[in-house]
């Protein structure tokens, strides 16, 4: 057995476990690149490949950005790429699955060009039994950096530029909150805004806490600067982006929480709102009221339920029941009619029985949400829920998520025939990947639509009248 000792900046779950009352320190002047690294990536390119939610997305946009302040310039290719980085996922086993996959592709890659700087970051990173298997398995990685160092990426890359052996740098770390970090956002139109990093939730199933640190806020005036920038500069649409949005502000010794930053967002007057991901248990009615109150927040939410039975839900540590649950559904529903409300369900979590498992069905059919992202259970290690023991067998499991998908898809088909014939709202991406005949967008309920229309409108919003409905998108023709 080689010894890893040296490794000293390795991941702890132990230590990420912590949740301590320490302030949050929001730090100005963190990122700095060293001299000898200013245009170090002249002339050479860069590949980054994003696994998993949305963070990690918004976390590539940082990322690219610091390779480009040293030069580097983007590349679809990886195999152009000087610099290779994996931002991973940990969420699910599949995710991590993916991620070995292309490891192993990199190191016939790196057989060829020797000079290649292969690094893995994100929540992988985070997991010591991930990082133990880099170590003993994959020496054709030369840099593993987790969630919470993105800002030292030049001190890193120089590190790794200089020395022949692996570097690791990973803080498991309750988090700090860094600003001023540069960024290539990776849309012209719409943009992810961070407003708070981490949670505190603790779901028996989930890694996340672990990986991402305790809920910390940014500051609103941080928050309100972006926006107005990404207005000023054509921006037509922002997400508001955190592990759990409705928890924002609950760090600071005030009153000023999620619906107070969605009102002041708002009345920035940017053309759309939207925000992800809600828990139900902190999802206030004063958010209900603002979202109702404000035309340029978009009526679509995301509200995970899990699962319809409140044993599982308990097990699961989700902090509400069914009635809780349906009570809080039914409220939004009644002071926005017309919201949309998608969903996440897991099947075949330890224990769940059939009857349990038909009260997730009995749930869906009252709620026919507009869209679910289903799973099956899959233990994580370093969670709770990994020591239960998993009971159900592959094939129940695999009955479950059919019988429900069925579900997921007549609601999903159901919910769209509502807008058929009708006039609807559509930001303006591009060209159909399908079809570059068709343009294609969202609509404010966040309906995916392909319409045929003046390629000029790209990047505004315009009206299209619905023509057809199917369960996943709409097609549409535009109203000059």
């Amino acid at each position: 057995m080689k010894d890893y000792s040296k490794y000293f900046n390795g991941p702890s779950l132990k230590d990420a476990k912590h949740r301590g009352k320490d302030a949050i320190h929001h730090i100005e002047d963190a990122y700095e690149v060293p001299t000898d690294m200013i245009g170090i990536g002249k002339g050479q390119k860069y590949f980054i490949q994003t696994y998993g939610c949305q963070a990690n997305e918004r976390d590539s946009e940082t990322l690219a950005g610091i390779l480009e302040t040293m030069g580097y310039a983007p590349t679809d290719e990886i195999k152009d790429a000087q610099v290779v980085l994996l931002n991973t996922c940990a969420i699910r086993e599949n995710a991590e699955e993916k991620v070995f996959g292309k490891v192993g592709y990199l190191k016939k890659l790196k057989r060829t060009n020797p000079n290649i700087i292969f690094g893995i970051c994100g929540c992988m990173a985070q997991e010591e039994v991930v990082v133990n298997k880099i170590l003993e398995k994959h020496p054709q990685v030369d840099l593993i950096f987790g969630t919470h160092n993105i800002h030292r990426l030049p001190i890193l890359l120089k590190q790794a530029m200089l020395e022949k052996e692996m570097v690791l740098e990973v803080w498991s770390k309750e988090g700090d909150v860094i600003e001023n970090l540069p960024s290539h956002r990776a849309h012209p139109y719409k943009a992810w805004v961070n407003i708070m990093y981490g949670c505190n939730k603790f779901c028996t199933y989930c890694i996340v806490p672990y990986t991402r640190g305790k809920e910390r806020s940014r500051l609103k005036e941080e928050i309100l600067k972006e926006v107005q920038e990404l207005k000023d500069n054509g921006y037509q649409e922002i997400t508001l982006l955190g592990q759990n949005v409705n928890s924002y502000g609950k760090d600071f010794d005030n009153d000023y929480n999620f619906a107070s930053l969605l009102e002041d967002v708002a009345k920035t007057g940017i053309a759309r709102i939207r925000f992800t991901t809600s828990h139900p248990w902190d999802f206030s009615e004063d958010m209900i009221d603002i979202i109702a109150k404000y035309d340029n927040i978009m009526p679509a939410i995301h509200l995970p339920v899990q699962s319809g039975n409140s044993d599982v839900l308990k097990t699961m540590g989700r902090r509400y029941t069914r009635e809780q649950y349906l009570t809080l559904f039914d409220k939004i529903k009644e002071k926005i009619p017309d919201c949309t409300i998608t969903t996440d369900i897991i099947v075949g979590f330890p224990g769940e029985t059939d009857e349990q498992f038909e009260d997730t069905l009995s749930l869906y059919q009252h709620c026919e949400y507009d869209l679910a992202y289903t799973f099956i259970y899959s233990p994580r290690e370093g969670t709770p829920a990994a020591k239960m023991k998993d009971d159900i067998d592959i094939h129940t499991k695999e009955q479950r998520l059919y019988r429900l998908n069925e579900v997921v898809n007549e609601k999903a088909l159901k919910q769209n025939k509502r807008f058929e014939n009708e006039v609807v709202e559509v930001l303006v991406e591009g060209t159909s990947k399908k079809d570059d005949s068709m343009l294609t967008g969202y609509t404010k309920h966040q309906k995916l639509i392909n319409f045929k229309g003046n390629p000029a409108h790209v990047g505004q919003i315009v009206k299209v009248k619905v023509t057809e409905v199917k369960t996943w998108a709409l097609k549409g023709e535009e109203i000059e």
